[in-house]
């Protein structure tokens, strides 16, 4: 799995095949998307122009998804899974998570197809709790990877998102195949060092989102990111950049990529896109590294608790 991937969360659908393609074209070889984004039938088109360019290989690229939690039992698990392994056209896909360990009462596809927390068009329904056990859906996921014994699988592996330790530690105790991934939110406003650490320890490597902090949660109203002192301005932050001759994100991408987590950044610009790319091109000293840790406040902007109907999963 490259370190340094192209998140797709938020790319409007339009676009969408576009700048997957032109991120392919810049270097990108790893595309971060979800059912939950409603964009993967365009990001498929991108990486398949590309793959039709000659500019990639299938085989170059790694695609990862995520299972929505509307999809939790067995059997709405595989539809889902199905549906979204046609969508990205592209034969299989690389990495499928649990988006969030969340289970959420089943809506037909043909009455919501995307219904992200929302039982309802209108989005004022929050949709009630399903009595779905992890260990169901983990299985599940266990029954898409291809092996010698499941030919017919379509995933080649899987893993976790939003997960906490307590949560890991069970799946592990029943878990015939690996969690290969855990993906969370991870900037230096929330670092969560245990779940890093109890991760890297088990042999599960860990993907940040949201790098940025606020940044990406501005445009969704959030109340906490609006609040909250941008990353890019941190005195900290634009020192080490001005030392490194470096943009403020790349050195949060490479506080990151340099204690070896995943970054998934998007952009829409092409400038912005190369930079993301050559986070890796220095290095942070580690008094660096603790000055940009030392930010921490344990804020957290993506949190299901701030809907009508709370779900705390993150207490």
């Amino acid at each position: 799995m490259p370190i340094v991937g192209f998140g797709i969360w938020k790319v409007p659908n339009e676009v969408t095949a576009d700048r997957v393609y032109n991120a392919i074209k810049l270097g990108y070889r790893h595309i971060d998307g979800a059912w939950d984004y409603t964009n993967s039938a365009e990001a498929g088109k991108g990486v398949r122009r590309a793959i039709e360019e000659g500019i990639v290989k299938r085989e170059d690229m790694f695609i990862t998804s995520k299972l929505w939690n509307n999809y939790h039992a067995r059997e709405h698990a595989f539809e889902m899974a199905k549906l979204e392994n046609e969508a990205w056209g592209l034969g299989y896909l690389d990495l499928f998570l649990i988006h969030f360990p969340i289970a959420l009462e089943f809506i037909p596809f043909d009455k919501i197809r995307f219904p992200c927390f929302w039982s309802d068009k209108e989005q004022t329904k929050v949709t009630p709790l399903a009595k779905v056990p992890i260990a169901e859906t983990w299985k599940a996921l266990e029954d898409m990877v291809q092996t010698k014994e499941n030919p017919g699988g379509f995933v080649r592996s899987i893993g976790i998102s939003n997960f906490d330790s307590q949560l890991i530690y069970d799946l592990l105790s029943y878990a015939k195949i690996h969690p290969s991934v855990l993906q969370i939110e991870h900037h230096p406003y929330l670092t969560q060092p245990d779940l890093v650490t109890m991760a890297k320890e088990n042999n599960i490597a860990v993907t940040g989102y949201s790098t940025f902090g606020p940044q990406s949660f501005i445009e969704l109203n959030s109340v906490s990111a609006k609040a909250a002192k941008p990353l890019f301005e941190m005195d900290v932050v634009k020192s080490i950049a001005e030392k490194h001759g470096k943009s403020p994100g790349q050195v949060l991408l490479r506080w990151c990529t340099q204690r070896n987590i995943v970054v998934i950044p998007k952009s829409n610009s092409v400038d912005r896109l190369k930079q993301n790319l050559e986070c890796c091109s220095f290095n942070l000293s580690e008094d660096e590294i603790k000055q940009i840790s030392s930010l921490n406040l344990n804020l957290r902007f993506n949190n299901p608790n701030t809907l009508q109907t709370p779900i705390r999963i993150f207490s």
